[in-house]
């Protein structure tokens, strides 16, 4: 990537993180974050991936608070870097014999330098994404035989709004040509939006009790800002308590993700501040969505069930 690509793909970034801190702050002056009512969810099981700290940690204590018994990711040993560990991880929890309502995939990384996981594949990519898209496939069973009409299994899928200004390179999904931070972690995004809606298309065509949603915090006061510009982490350091979220309230569109009523039955849904929004045009397209999850499993090892499933 040129530099004066790299610096394009870092200002788009930017504009939209600062144009969403404008937004924050004005809602913080005008009307304030006001914390949702949720209903108590008792004899309910959840997975949150990166439950130890920021939006993870915030989303799998309020889940507790509502009576679910959360399985944090860090403390039941899975390494998202890591094909192997992936598959450990499912083999054990399946072990346990729970039954599984929610999967939250929250875990990620963010702005990190060039680097690769165990399997290889670019950090960005391979953690934020396909990390998360072998784990959901993994444990598509234990969600199905857990959900029951009227009462399904949710997958609730972590993205945010530098999705908007993602591109997904199918012929350089690794970044390996040339590489920018701030492309890679735009289009990490964006794969975990098209990823969602496919995984939605398919569970509907087989008629699954499981629904899939994407849920956007927003701008959240998190150690996730330790490798962007020191502009943006100045700005936190001094305006975060006006213009960043809490990690509480950024976890409250993944909560309402997981319990609303109002959901119940429904997915391919993109969330944000506990609403349902438009992402990016380019995310509706089934095309798009069938090429990245197609290529996904080969990276991964897995079948895809794409043809078989829609009777093609």
């Amino acid at each position: 990537m040129s530099l004066l690509s790299a610096a394009r793909a870092a200002l788009r970034v930017y504009a939209v993180g600062a144009a969403l801190m404008v937004a924050q702050l004005l809602r913080r002056c005008v009307r304030g974050f006001v914390e949702p009512v949720f209903s108590p969810q008792p004899e309910r099981v959840a997975i949150v991936t990166g439950g130890s700290d920021g939006i993870g940690y915030s989303t799998a204590k309020q889940l507790a608070k509502l009576g679910m018994h959360v399985i944090i990711v860090e403390f039941l040993y899975c390494n998202l870097a890591s094909i192997k560990s992936i598959r450990q991880f499912v083999q054990t929890f399946k072990t346990k014999k729970l039954p599984l309502h929610v999967l939250v995939n929250n875990a990620g990384v963010m702005m990190v330098p060039q680097r690769t996981t165990d399997d290889g594949f670019e950090e960005h990519f391979g953690i934020n994404y396909l990390g998360h898209f072998l784990l959901t496939n993994l444990l598509l069973d234990k969600l199905r035989e857990s959900g029951a009409p009227g009462r399904g299994a949710r997958v609730v899928t972590v993205s945010s709004a530098t999705h908007y200004v993602g591109e997904l390179n199918l012929d350089d999904l690794q970044s390996s040509a040339s590489y920018s931070a701030h492309a890679a972690y735009a289009q990490s995004k964006l794969a975990l939006v098209l990823f969602t809606y496919h995984l939605q298309a398919l569970l509907a065509a087989r008629g699954s009790p499981v629904t899939a949603n994407v849920a956007d915090p927003g701008v959240v006061d998190t150690d996730l800002y330790r490798h962007v510009f020191w502009g943006t982490r100045l700005v936190k350091k001094l305006l975060g308590w006006w213009v960043f979220k809490t990690p509480d309230e950024g976890a409250w569109t993944s909560v309402y993700a997981v319990v609303a009523p109002a959901l119940e039955g429904l997915g391919g849904r993109y969330l944000y501040n506990e609403r349902e929004t438009r992402s990016l045009e380019a995310t509706y397209d089934p095309e798009l969505q069938r090429q990245l999850w197609a290529r996904s499993c080969q990276l991964t090892g897995i079948a895809d069930v794409t043809r078989e499933t829609f009777g093609e």
